[in-house]
């Protein structure tokens, strides 16, 4: 077993925590192992998950960022105790694989979303497949998007995507600005799903393809999957869990 660990954003409002957190700790004699305590926004906590994609390490998020939607609020007050009662919540990434105009293939992990951008003042032509089912035979945009439920209130949301329930089993495909047929709204697919968009015009038409902040330029084909292979191990305050950050999120919507 490895002790803790406290990994921290370089900006002085992190920095500030940790040191506070290092006191109340050694104060407290807080001792839990495999634990990262990992102190910033929710970019740097997606960093630092890839990072440790091959480790069985639990993770509790601090907000230091602006949003922080996948990281608890600090108290200093109750930090021991959150701590010690934090709630469990485990979720997979969805694996991108894309090949490119070279016929080369690039491979990386989105925990939030794969998102597929039009790459120059041309609109995308994709078609969209979920296994060898054809889902659209051709979408204009500016781009299509493969959310998580984890991060359907992220860029998802943005986009005017469907907010999904984190133990949904589900992945929502959400257009980005249609223009053909500008009525899709996209569709919510099984998370067992896979997920193949096609560029039906890269000479003319070049699209990237991000995985959360990854980008692959001149992409031809990508594959979006849930790798189940992969658990990541959140924790959460008893009373600002993920599950109730994205009802809250949901209940927003339907009533703005």
């Amino acid at each position: 077993m490895t002790k803790l660990q406290i990994i921290s954003d370089k900006n002085k409002k992190s920095l500030s925590i940790k040191n506070l957190l290092l006191n109340k700790i050694k104060t407290n004699l807080f001792k839990k192992e495999n634990l990262i305590i990992v102190i910033g926004g929710d970019g740097f906590m997606l960093q630092t998950l890839k990072k440790n994609k091959n480790s069985k390490k639990h993770f509790y998020g601090i907000n230091s960022g602006s949003y922080g939607f996948l990281m608890n609020k600090f108290s200093s007050k109750d930090i021991i105790k959150n701590l010690s009662k934090a709630n469990l919540v485990t979720i997979s990434p969805l694996e991108m694989i894309v090949k490119n105009k070279n016929n080369q293939t690039k491979r990386s992990i989105a925990i939030n979303e794969v998102s597929v951008l039009r790459q120059s003042r041309q609109a995308a032509s994709l078609s969209i497949k979920q296994g060898s089912k054809q889902i659209i035979k051709k979408l204009v945009s500016d781009g299509v998007l493969v959310s998580t439920p984890a991060g359907s209130t992220a860029y998802n949301l943005s986009v005017h995507g469907p907010i999904l329930s984190l133990h949904s089993k589900k992945l929502s495909i959400s257009p980005i600005s249609a223009f053909r047929p500008r009525r899709w709204k996209g569709k919510i697919v099984n998370d067992k799903t896979k997920i193949v968009i096609t560029n039906l015009n890269p000479s003319k038409r070049p699209i990237s393809a991000v995985a959360d902040n990854l980008e692959v330029r001149n992409a031809k084909s990508i594959t979006v999957k849930t790798n189940n292979k992969i658990k990541f191990n959140l924790l959460y305050d008893k009373n600002r869990s993920l599950q109730k950050k994205i009802k809250i999120e949901q209940l927003r919507r339907e009533t703005s």
